[in-house]
């Protein structure tokens, strides 16, 4: 495959639109709507489930069957209390980084419709120099600019409303991409735009292709465990950020060493089988493709976990994208790594046989 144009300005007009809809875990489904929208040409069937995990389906009718996959749910917050000031305090839902809450805007979502509020923070003046406090989870809120909690109830928010950021996506320096979560709709993105590769360049694959969308992966990797129960897979390739340690405040020695822009990671770990990552590796080789190499302990902490470890076991691969400031709303990819992270994948699906089982004894 050529190196060039990879990306194209319909999948950056593709990719803008996606990344501004809101996701956050549990509400996944305008998100997948809009992803579905844009697989449709090249997948001949979907397959959706209860929670909201789509999947488009290359060859339906095929028995060997591989998984292409990404998480599409977004971290978020819960309101969790309402005082009688009419100001909310939170929950967590996903991973949400509370430091970095103070200041921001704050869209909540209700059945009226989007309420905008913010994060309020004491001024520098008022604040005690001596024993500065730092944001916690206990002492951040949210103001919505209600005088009392019976308007804040007449405004349609209540406990248990979402609450997401509203930050846009943007384009660094021309070639970093930025945006709230980009953990882990650039992969959704980036497995739609194999599918749309395949089409275009009338590749012919010799098994049943499931590109998938899955929900709920910042709460333990639930829309993962399901879909897998469903599919039945014999191959799982997942990717998903993984962070760019070379920014300050973030130590080598225990975080190992990736950068964006030096390409694709490829994950060891227990739950990544051994022949099907030296598979990954001999591709990036063979087509040219860089890469850099990442060591986790137990798990992954992705998706990879949930198909490895379902069906009796999955051959289960992780191809990660460097990412800078993971779950804030200014996370930063590079473009050249979007774009080999696709011909990885491209490739690899190229590199496979129908049957194959990747096993240590044959």
């Amino acid at each position: 495959m050529s190196k060039e144009k990879v990306i194209n300005e319909k999948s950056i007009a593709f990719l803008e639109k996606y990344l501004n809809n809101p996701s956050p875990t549990g509400y996944e489904w305008e998100g997948q709507k809009i992803w579905m929208d844009y697989i449709k040409p090249y997948v001949d069937e979907f397959i959706t489930d209860t929670y909201g995990t789509a999947v488009g389906v290359i060859n339906p009718d095929a028995k060997y069957k591989v998984v292409i996959e990404g998480h599409s749910d977004e971290i978020s917050w819960y309101v969790n209390y309402i005082t009688d000031e009419g100001l909310l305090y939170v929950i967590r839902n996903g991973g949400s980084d509370h430091q970095i809450a103070p200041s921001k805007w704050v869209d909540i979502h209700t059945k009226k419709g989007i309420v905008k509020g913010v994060f309020g923070w004491p001024a520098i003046h008022t604040r005690n120099k001596a024993k500065e406090e730092s944001p916690k989870l206990d002492n951040i809120f949210i103001d919505i600019g209600a005088k009392d909690k019976e308007e804040v109830l007449k405004m349609g928010v209540h406990v248990g409303c979402v609450i997401t950021y509203p930050d846009q996506f943007h384009i660094l320096n021309k070639d970093k991409f930025v945006c709230r979560a980009l953990d882990n709709r650039m992969g959704g993105f980036m497995i739609a735009e194999v599918a749309r590769l395949l089409k275009e360049n009338k590749k012919e694959l010799p098994f049943g292709l499931y590109i998938t969308n899955s929900v709920q992966e910042e709460i333990g990797l639930r829309g993962a465990e399901m879909i897998t129960q469903t599919i039945k897979p014999n191959v799982a390739i997942v990717t998903d950020v993984c962070h760019d340690t070379t920014t300050p405040m973030i130590n080598k020695k225990t975080e190992g060493e990736t950068k964006i822009g030096d390409g694709p990671v490829i994950s060891y770990a227990p739950a990544v089988q051994n022949k099907l990552r030296e598979r990954i590796l001999e591709t990036a080789e063979s087509n040219k493709i860089p890469f850099q190499r990442n060591a986790s302990s137990r798990y992954t902490g992705t998706d990879t976990d949930a198909f490895a470890y379902s069906n009796g076991g999955v051959a289960s691969a992780l191809i990660s994208l460097p990412l800078r400031y993971m779950h804030t709303t200014v996370e930063t990819v590079h473009k050249d790594d979007v774009e080999n992270v696709i011909r990885l994948i491209y490739e690899t699906l190229l590199n496979i046989k129908d049957g194959e089982t990747f096993s240590y004894f044959d």
